[in-house]
């Protein structure tokens, strides 16, 4: 006995200690509340989308990674997660470029597949692979998750719902028009105001870079710019100078850190900027369209704003970019973006094939109502009463009651077990559950029901036509 107690003993001390369960950085677990604040978001979003006309679509979470890979330009490549192919996956490495040691050369030998980026790029797949079955123009959206293999940090996650609408086989800039006028729709529904929605040409972008001549450095141009609110200004051109852009060519682009005024008086200034180059005229032209007609038609609560500074560092825009701002009041990055693509689907053997689209970056947005405490109290509403548990004969009157009243829509349950009523009441204060119901022998006799409001403490006897007005109303 003695050596069997010690030996249950030892085994206590060393058992080993089981590691403490955790996610990857840059992932989240939503509570119920949580969750339903983002479907809160999500059907706002959804049914706007609707409104405007755009039809559901969804795509696998993970493309072939020759689907995915090009597409984003080289800061982009390096953030896809690739998947390793399933069984032993070193076997078929070339044994030379295994010693080597070189990643770029060995992730193609042993990754086939790549979760997904955006929603663009698979739509534009999706588009070439079934456009015998579409109907141009093809107006669809898509509220998926993406991934991508960022540093985290606030607002900024490694996996990541967006919610997209896009717009392909149309050239016409009423497209455009009409997705500012939806941003614009989503954020007064959700009751966000001093959003600035701020638009671009990367028409404008090219005649700026052929202007100044670096036409031949437009890519590292358009990257550099792109991290003006990170890097500022003197950031900006470091980087462009290291990207090989002259100091001359860095002269010539000061005007345009320093563009002020109205939509209108910065048209003006670009035609000044841009007078030479006959690609940048077409895109302040188009950006003139755009902001003519927002203002003829007006906007709720988001304004439209002119930023030449903006690039989306994108490869595969061509027109119009947009990129949404939080009201100023929130230190928030962009919760939406988008643009104009006219050959996105000519990577996968459909040229000519012009679309524009745009996101909205749900959790950045959900970040944002949250601290401005925009969101409904009724949105995070679970049941609105729970009977009381006294027993089976009791449980079974309870639940008569609770079956008709979701069947016109009012959300109620049983405790499940019949323990201490102060058990199942501290349950329901927990749950934030606003009523409590006592349906025991008493009320069984007299087919009636006990309510009790769970903040007032106050309790009043009812049948059920006036228990089911009551939790109506």
């Amino acid at each position: 006995m003695v050596l069997d107690s010690l030996q249950s003993c030892f085994l206590q001390i060393y058992k080993p200690l089981s590691k403490k369960p955790s996610i990857p950085k840059g992932t989240r677990d939503f509570n119920p509340e949580e969750v339903s604040k983002r479907n809160y978001i999500f059907n706002v979003i959804k049914e706007t989308f609707s409104l405007y006309g755009f039809q559901p679509i969804e795509t696998p979470s993970f493309e072939n990674s020759e689907t995915l890979m090009g597409k984003y330009g080289e800061e982009g490549d390096r953030l896809i997660f690739k998947i390793l192919n399933s069984g032993d996956y070193l076997s078929k490495v070339d044994e030379k470029v295994y010693s080597e040691k070189d990643s770029n050369r060995i992730t193609p030998q042993i990754s086939e597949k790549a979760l997904r980026y955006d929603l663009t790029v698979p739509f534009a797949r999706y588009v070439v692979q079934h456009q015998n079955e579409i109907t141009f123009p093809f107006k669809r959206y898509q509220m998926q998750p993406v991934w991508r293999a960022d540093r985290p940090q606030k607002g900024r996650f490694r996996e990541f719902y967006q919610c997209d609408a896009d717009v392909v086989g149309s050239t016409s800039l009423w497209q455009e028009v009409e997705f500012v006028q939806l941003y614009d729709a989503v954020f007064s529904k959700l009751g966000l105001k001093g959003v600035a929605i701020k638009i671009n040409n990367r028409k404008i972008l090219s005649g700026i870079a052929e202007t100044i001549g670096a036409e031949d450095k437009l890519i590292d141009f358009t990257v550099a710019l792109d991290k003006l609110d990170k890097i500022g200004e003197e950031g900006v051109k470091k980087e462009m100078r290291e990207k090989g852009i002259s100091e001359a060519a860095l002269q010539k682009l000061q005007p345009l850190f320093s563009l002020k005024g109205c939509n209108d008086e910065k048209l003006t200034s670009l035609n000044g900027l841009l007078g030479g180059s006959q690609l940048g005229m077409a895109g302040v032209e188009e950006l003139r369209f755009i902001t003519r007609n927002i203002k003829t038609l007006g906007l709720q609560t988001a304004s439209l704003e002119i930023d030449v500074t903006l690039a989306r560092g994108l490869n595969y825009y061509t027109g119009a970019i947009f990129e949404v701002s939080a009201p100023s009041e929130v230190n928030m990055g962009s919760i939406g973006g988008g643009g104009r693509y006219d050959d996105l689907t000519g990577i996968f053997g459909l040229p000519d094939m012009s679309g524009v689209g745009i996101s909205f970056g749900l959790d950045r947005v959900y970040l944002v109502l949250e601290e401005l405490n925009l969101f409904p109290e009724t949105v995070s509403e679970n049941s609105k009463a729970l009977f009381i548990n006294f027993g089976e004969k009791e449980a079974v009157y309870a639940m008569k009651a609770i079956t008709n009243l979701r069947s016109v829509g009012i959300k109620a349950e049983l405790y499940p077990d019949a323990t201490k009523m102060g058990k199942q009441m501290g349950y329901a204060d927990k749950r934030n559950i606003a009523f409590t119901i006592l349906a025991g022998e008493k009320e069984m006799e007299a087919q009636s029901y006990t309510l009790k409001n769970m903040k007032s403490g106050e309790q009043s006897q009812m049948d059920f036509p006036e228990l089911e007005a009551f939790l109506k109303s």
